[in-house]
């Protein structure tokens, strides 16, 4: 990695509704860096994937609501771009792959046409050329027979090589970024293990940033190199894998480890829920927002939200519990590092 390739600043986004308006991001910062994947992990609703659509400006316009914040490619911000500028940076700078690939494939087109679309429009190379790059893509992709496959529909195809055609078509240009949202949730385990395999290869070979919106920490200690937790449009926490997965410092990212399924371990060992329930996002809320669910609550967290703490060069954490004033606490069952003041022996 030899420097930033994307940088957003504290950024807000909200949707109007007929009743009210939605807070789905809420002052969140954080960079890409070239040549990584860094993996934004959180519960359904976090506002994981509408950071990323607002990063190909594919949010609705009519109720969007782009309050405060920038995302920085190349030293321009892109919520500055017009819909034309954007059109030359979708596909070949900045690519995503989403979690439904039948809902990115056209299903009246044979599948050879949508991996040339791109090449053709990007690249300015003949049809020909284009044919020949895309059956190459498809090969490249782990697609069987690629000639004869080009001619074929979205339809004839599973769902694991439907996900690999949306990986061809979304790496045809060697995009600088690739947002892959959810890119194998709608996938059985065997296939969701080659597809991030193949992600992980072409990562090598085209030397893409990826960044990985998921809810999967399995997917992220197989994928990532830097991860951020994010919870009710807030990021929480910030860290390398090793520091979120050995040193987690907020009681949110505890609750995601205690709830994942560890395979070292012998017997059967129970998976600890998160109690409660995601914040109403229509509300503004005055302190942590994790307060109602979290089992280490003080009253100051309910009162004022809570600033970053900087635990390394690469990790920080905005939670109470690193305050010097407040109390020790145990670390949980599964985690191997609590809050602020560990008690290692509890």
């Amino acid at each position: 990695m030899s420097g930033t390739i994307l940088s957003v600043h504290d950024l807000e986004i909200s949707f109007r509704t007929h009743n009210h308006v939605i807070h789905a991001v809420r002052g969140i910062s954080f960079v890409l860096q070239e040549g990584e994947t860094l993996a934004i992990v959180g519960e359904s609703g976090s506002g994981k994937s509408v950071t990323a659509k607002s990063m190909m400006k594919l949010l609705p316009k009519r109720s969007t609501l782009i309050n405060h914040g920038s995302i920085v490619y190349k030293g321009q911000d892109l919520l500055q771009y017009t819909a034309r500028e954007m059109e030359k940076i979708r596909g070949k700078e900045i690519s995503m792959v989403f979690q439904d690939p039948m809902t990115s494939l056209n299903p009246t087109m044979k599948v050879g046409k949508q991996v040339m679309e791109g090449l053709r429009k990007h690249q300015q190379i003949s049809k020909r050329q284009a044919y020949e790059r895309a059956r190459e893509l498809l090969a490249l992709v782990g697609i069987p027979n690629a000639t004869e496959r080009m001619s074929a529909f979205p339809h004839e195809f599973s769902g694991g090589m439907r996900q690999r055609v949306v990986i061809a078509i979304a790496l045809a240009c060697h995009p600088k970024i690739l947002i892959a949202d959810e890119p194998t949730t709608a996938l059985d385990v065997t296939i969701q293990a080659q597809i991030l395999d193949l992600m992980k290869d072409l990562q090598q070979q085209v030397k893409t940033s990826i960044m990985l919106i998921t809810h999967d920490l399995a997917v992220v200690a197989n994928m990532a190199q830097r991860v951020a937790v994010m919870y009710a449009g807030e990021i929480v926490e910030t860290g390398v894998v090793n520091e979120i997965f050995y040193k987690a410092k907020h009681p949110y990212t505890w609750g995601l480890l205690q709830s994942m399924p560890k395979m070292h371990q012998k017997g059967n060992v129970p998976l600890i829920p998160i109690s409660g329930s995601p914040p109403d996002i229509s509300k503004m809320h005055e302190g942590c927002p994790f307060a109602a669910r979290c089992p280490y609550v003080m009253k100051v967290c309910h009162d004022y939200k809570p600033a970053y703490t900087t635990l390394s060069d690469t990790h920080s954490v905005a939670c109470w519990l690193q305050d010097k004033r407040a109390p020790t606490v145990g670390h949980p069952v599964g985690v191997t590092s609590g809050g602020g003041h560990v008690d290692e022996n509890h």
